[in-house]
């Protein structure tokens, strides 16, 4: 169509001059213009209001909420009375099954819903928890649970075949009701010559390797195995416990001296923490090149100001062993449960000796209600833990 418009005058002009002058056609008269019609002015669409997220918390008592920060262990022949009592009394949010069965799956789930058979209607989820590492540490064995060869062992595997292993061995705790895995260990080893002398992890063959790019993928597949098997996986000893000369559950006085802040032990943590939901524990011992005033689960400075603000981690923080391990026992049982809250743990293992467990319950919950600063953090820490288990 515009060649045609583009060619009309000169054909026009052509015929003039062959013929003559002719006389132009009258131009048109224009038409009026039609009256615009208006438009519809169209309705807006409202902007629909987010339906706000409920808090975990609504309608939880502060009793509830200070349960939920504790995990108390048990026997594993028969359940212990002070932990039966603390989930139907004080409604504590886990429990850690305490010392070493041969009984097998069925036995340890018969055991379980005795707890969870107390656990309030309409409460949290109770977290059952134990130490099933392999090797030297694995509390549960017996009909239907494999022999779990140590962490060392476990490294020479490839990841993917780690990965699937852990995960037969994650349905198998799933099956006797255990739902969290306190492992796997993330802590670095210097070498296999100094591990004999590294009594809490390299004399007992708890390491996966010796440097950081091992450890974070041998511990990374052991993790992600234990979530393809229903089980929530726990890093620990942050920042470390290769390093140290003494083993902090029967040892006093032990002090690192190697791990900092931005090496290799915290980059396992920075490697492995986003690839899936997990715990992180903390180690009670005391990291002089990071906080030389206090044990790292007593020191804000590693808990949050490492862990939290330089690795990232928004899980839920666990201590380890705050009952009968030697290294705390400088500090009252109640101190020990304050001071790790007030530091931005979240949840206190009180595993060997339930006993303390009502000195430090009572602790928490008076200076709740003291403090209003203090009562904050209870918050906080429990609203992780519910939220936690919400997602599992």
């Amino acid at each position: 169509m515009k060649k045609t418009t583009r060619m009309f005058p000169l054909l026009l002009s052509v015929a003039l001059t062959l013929t003559g002058c002719i006389a132009p056609a009258p131009a048109p008269t224009p038409s009026a213009s039609p009256t615009a019609v208006p438009m519809p002015t169209p309705t807006p669409t409202p902007t629909p209001t987010p339906t706000p997220t409920a808090d975990p918390l609504a309608g939880m008592s502060l009793d509830e909420r200070v349960g939920q920060l504790f995990m108390v262990g048990t026997s594993l022949g028969s359940p212990n009375p002070t932990t039966l009592s603390a989930v139907t009394d004080s409604h504590v949010g886990g429990i850690f099954l305490h010392g070493r069965s041969d009984a097998g799956v069925d036995a340890t789930a018969r055991l379980v819903s005795a707890f969870t058979a107390a656990n309030g209607q309409g409460a949290p989820r109770l977290w059952v928890s134990t130490d099933q590492e392999g090797g030297d540490v694995q509390v549960l064995t017996g009909p239907g649970f494999d022999g779990t060869p140590s962490a060392l062992d476990q490294g020479s595997l490839d990841d993917g075949a780690l990965r699937a292993d852990a995960a037969r061995w994650g349905a198998q705790l799933a099956k006797a009701g255990v739902n969290m895995n306190l492992a796997p260990v993330a802590d670095i080893v210097t070498s296999p010559d100094t591990a004999p002398g590294n009594p809490p992890i390299g004399a007992l063959d708890r390491e996966y390797g010796y440097d950081e790019a091992t450890v974070a993928a041998k511990a990374g597949a052991f993790a992600q195995g234990m979530r393809d098997g229903g089980v929530l996986p726990t890093l620990k000893h942050f920042p470390g416990l290769g390093h140290v000369g003494g083993n902090t559950d029967t040892t006093a006085g032990v002090t690192d001296q190697f791990v900092t802040a931005d090496g290799p032990d915290v980059g396992v943590y920075r490697t492995i923490v986003p690839q899936g939901p997990t715990l992180v524990m903390m180690s009670t011992a005391v990291y002089a090149k990071i906080d030389p005033g206090a044990p790292a689960a007593f020191s804000p400075q590693v808990v949050t100001g490492v862990l939290r603000e330089q690795v990232g981690f928004d899980g839920v923080i666990t201590t380890d062993d705050l009952s009968a391990a030697q290294q705390v026992q400088a500090w009252s049982p109640a101190d020990r449960a304050t001071l790790a809250i007030d530091a931005g743990v979240d949840l206190l293992l009180v595993s060997a000796d339930p006993s303390v467990f009502p000195e430090m319950y009572r602790a928490v919950l008076s200076k709740a209600q003291a403090d209003a600063g203090f009562a904050q953090k209870v918050d906080t820490a429990a609203r992780r833990i519910v939220r936690a288990k919400r997602s599992l």
